[in-house]
């Protein structure tokens, strides 16, 4: 069933009314099914609260299991489940690994990699998913949010499955063609190469009974909800998520100050949304400080953390190169892209401001530090506006109180 609902005033999208069409695109629904939720790193998607309503609308029809779509990122705790999911029983929910769970279900062939990377790969890349997802289910839901990606262009549909539920060889193959090609080039647009991998993989998911519930939403409401089977509830969606998403700036922005929620970010490998989502509006010689007071380590996954330390972000060129070169990051890509998405490839500084860090250590992958104390003491993120403010002392800012919840750019850039 294909079915769309926008948000009729600025309050948005009404829990009564999101109920109420779950409930009529659910009513036929029988036997085992899937959902295929968000994790904490999406945490205004709306997706947690959609698949607590899903599980409840299903939940004495259907057996019903929840494997959020981790991709490279940690395993949420029980805390963290009941506080994204709500009541959902933590006995329903199954982690992915994409280093050990994925079965292979097809394969790209290496004249696609070969154009889509501009000559960079030569090899036939596998399509694996996770083994569960073959298992006979008669249904499976997979809920997120369509917004802008530094991979995938536009995060969403295929990626949710490819990548949220996939393995290593995809996740690296789409990643690293993604940061070879340029953040600017990708960022906010749907006709990817990351998305040609995706769309060409697709084919191989053509057996299974997905559904996808797909989001538009910011920080305050739901702007839309996008239910299909297709691509075409994806391209719906992505013409409104660059509406809602996506703020113009008239003008680059000489020092930017990003607040990431403590709950949400832990690792700069999800902290440099603030960097990758706002590149684009910084100014030549600019400055960026990221408030980072929950940010306790480098990667989300063991190997990526030690890659990030050895390397540090240097820059794109210089990861191009090294990838070429040193094995560990030839066999861990995805870390590669990373270096490159994190970089500011020596047009603006990077300062990072944590408490669990100390200045060694993030000086150590090439940024500045600032301890938290004394960023927040200046920058108190509970009385700076989003936008433009004036400090006291007469210094401008532009303040983005949650980088993970859009893109900012400048004008005409997307065209």
């Amino acid at each position: 069933m294909e079915r769309s609902v926008y948000a009729r005033d600025e309050r948005g999208i009404r829990d009564e009314e999101l109920i109420a069409v779950l409930r009529e695109v659910l009513s036929g629904v029988r036997g085992r099914v899937l959902l295929l939720p968000p994790d904490l790193t999406r945490l205004h998607s709306g997706g947690g609260k959609i698949a607590n309503f899903c599980y409840h609308l299903l939940e004495g029809r259907c057996e019903v299991d929840v494997m959020p779509a981790l991709g490279t990122h940690s395993p949420m705790t029980e805390a963290e489940c009941q506080f994204l999911y709500g009541d959902i029983p933590f006995d329903r929910i199954i982690a992915h690994s994409w280093r050990q769970d994925v079965v292979k279900i097809g394969s790209i062939p290496p004249e696609l990699m070969r154009e889509v990377s501009e000559g960079f790969f030569d090899r036939e890349i596998d399509v694996e998913i996770d083994r569960r997802l073959l298992l006979g289910y008669d249904r499976i839901l997979s809920i997120g949010q369509v917004i802008p990606h530094e991979v995938a262009g536009l995060a969403n549909q295929l990626k949710n499955i490819l990548v949220g539920c996939g393995g290593a060889s995809l996740i690296n193959a789409s990643h690293i063609v993604s940061a070879f090609y340029g953040v600017e080039r990708v960022m906010g647009r749907d006709h990817t190469p990351a998305r040609r991998l995706f769309d060409y993989a697709g084919r191989f998911l053509a057996g299974l009974p997905i559904q996808y519930i797909l989001t538009v939403a910011d920080e305050a409401r739901l702007h839309g909800l996008f239910i299909g089977e297709g691509r075409a509830c994806f391209e719906e969606a992505a013409r409104l998520s660059l509406k809602v998403n996506v703020t113009w700036v008239d003008a680059p922005l000489k020092k930017v100050v990003a607040y990431l929620e403590e709950a949400e970010f832990k690792t700069m490998w999800l902290g440099n949304k603030a960097v990758y989502r706002t590149r684009m509006a910084i100014a030549d010689g600019g400055e960026l400080i990221v408030l980072a007071s929950g940010v306790r380590g480098f990667g989300e996954d063991p190997a990526c953390d030690l890659l990030i330390r050895e390397y540090g972000y240097c820059g794109r060129e210089k990861v191009i190169e090294l990838c070429r070169t040193q094995e560990d990051l030839k066999a861990n890509l995805s870390a590669a892209a990373h270096l490159i998405h994190g970089s500011p490839d020596g047009r603006f500084s990077v300062t990072y401001c944590t408490q669990f860090l100390d200045k060694a250590a993030v000086e150590s992958v090439g940024y500045r530090y600032m301890p938290y104390g004394e960023a927040a003491a200046r920058y108190d993120p509970g009385a700076l506006k989003p936008g433009f403010n004036a400090l006291p002392d007469g210094e401008e800012i532009y303040f983005i109180p949650n980088p993970a919840l859009g893109l900012w750019a400048p004008k005409g850039a997307l065209q």
